[in-house]
């Protein structure tokens, strides 16, 4: 998870042993030395045609040793200068101001901001690039404006030390970020504080690893010590319900169904009520996956809800679709309301845009994400996760 930006960011940052150069200072390249003429003796053209060799002999050893000391100056100058270039380079190794040799929005912003207040219209034009990488890894634009505002905040009008400039652009890019992300509840404080039965209902698209990561929800809270009930209420896909029953059976929770094609909130009522007979604590309501542009699916979820009165309404994506995950949920908090999210297959999302635009885009914070095929492969979402993935702790 987070590959992707973990190593353009990176990169930006690296330090490199050689090349370093100090922010605020244009690169000192040593000028190149002009060409100095060389001295030419012009002999006169012999009066005879047989000029005495050794004339002509002590002629051309004169020329070449002139020759000969003009390169060696030359060459004491390019030592002198690779000489001076290296000192300073040894100097700017000891402040640890580094800066790749092909730049990056991040070097060319620190070289900026460390000779002179940095202007809105400089930042607009260094961002471009970053902006590019954030959109080329699946972050949604109104995420990437909101990262864009957040550093322009921190870092237009401002002036900064050399020495510090790496660590104040960090900070306010993990800073930006953090303005994107929503910390998610305490699932566990929240089901402990409800007197009676707390309902959760699932929903999202077909194929987005719903009904795994309900078993893996079921297995999160029996090992906290909290009984729950799975609910098979999606009646409708082929050998649905026969999954769950499988997963309940190696979790050790009850599974309570009905037929193919039977009514959704029928089983979902059906489930409520065995779990307030038999004193379980929480029903994990599972339902067929649908499109949100199909009318009539869309109906059916809202009879569900309406019949179990959930205590929490969680969508369901995967963290690999980038934007379609992010406009899936958009969509669903628009028809039925979410109130949380669990994002599948985040182990192998390498551009992780989703994890950093759904919860920003519908208000509604990630819960956990799926980060293995194990049942015990799911992570409550943390904000210090997504700096770390990020390299910015």
């Amino acid at each position: 998870m987070f590959e992707s930006l973990k190593k353009k960011i990176g990169g930006w940052f690296k330090k490199e042993p050689e090349g370093l150069k100090e922010f605020g200072e244009e690169d000192k390249k040593p000028k190149k030395e002009e060409k100095k003429g060389k001295k030419v003796i012009k002999v006169s053209k012999p009066v005879s045609e047989e000029m005495p060799s050794a004339l002509t002999k002590a002629l051309e050893k004169k020329k070449l040793d002139e020759e000969t000391k003009a390169k060696e100056k030359e060459e004491t100058k390019k030592e002198e200068k690779k000489a001076e270039k290296g000192e300073e380079r040894a100097e700017e190794k000891k402040e640890g101001i580094v800066e790749e040799e092909s730049g990056g929005f991040f070097a060319r912003l620190a070289k900026k901001i460390t000779t002179s207040a940095l202007s809105e219209e400089d930042f607009d034009l260094f961002f471009d690039e970053f902006e590019m990488v954030l959109l080329e890894n699946n972050v949604a634009l109104e995420v990437v404006d909101k990262i864009k505002i957040g550093l322009k905040e921190s870092l237009v009008g401002k002036l900064f030390k050399k020495s510090e400039v790496q660590d104040k652009i960090k900070e306010s890019l993990k800073k930006a970020i953090s303005s994107v992300l929503i910390e998610g509840i305490d699932l566990i404080s929240e089901i402990k504080k409800k007197k009676g039965v707390y309902v959760i209902v699932f929903f999202g698209v077909n194929g987005s690893g719903k009904t795994t990561s309900i078993a893996k929800v079921a297995y999160y809270l029996k090992k906290e010590g909290i009984s729950a009930v799975l609910g098979a209420a999606d009646t409708f896909r082929a050998a649905s319900i026969e999954q769950l029953k499988t997963h309940g059976e190696r979790i050790g929770v009850d599974v309570i169904s009905s037929n193919y094609g039977a009514d959704p909130a029928a089983v979902t009522f059906d489930a409520i009520k065995h779990a307030e007979k038999k004193g379980k604590k929480v029903v994990l309501i599972d339902t067929a996956g649908r499109m949100h542009t199909a009318k009539n699916l869309m109906k059916e979820m809202e009879k569900i809800i309406r019949v179990a009165n959930p205590d929490l309404k969680i969508f369901v994506g995967e963290a690999i679709t980038g934007n379609d995950a992010t406009e899936q949920a958009r969509a669903f908090n628009e028809s039925v309301g979410i109130d949380g999210i669990v994002l599948a297959k985040a182990d192998v999302d390498e551009k992780s845009g989703a994890v950093l635009s759904v919860g920003y885009v519908t208000s509604k914070p990630i819960l956990f994400l799926g980060v293995g095929q194990g049942y015990g492969d799911l992570r409550r979402f943390k904000k210090e996760d997504v700096w770390k993935g990020l390299g910015l702790e």
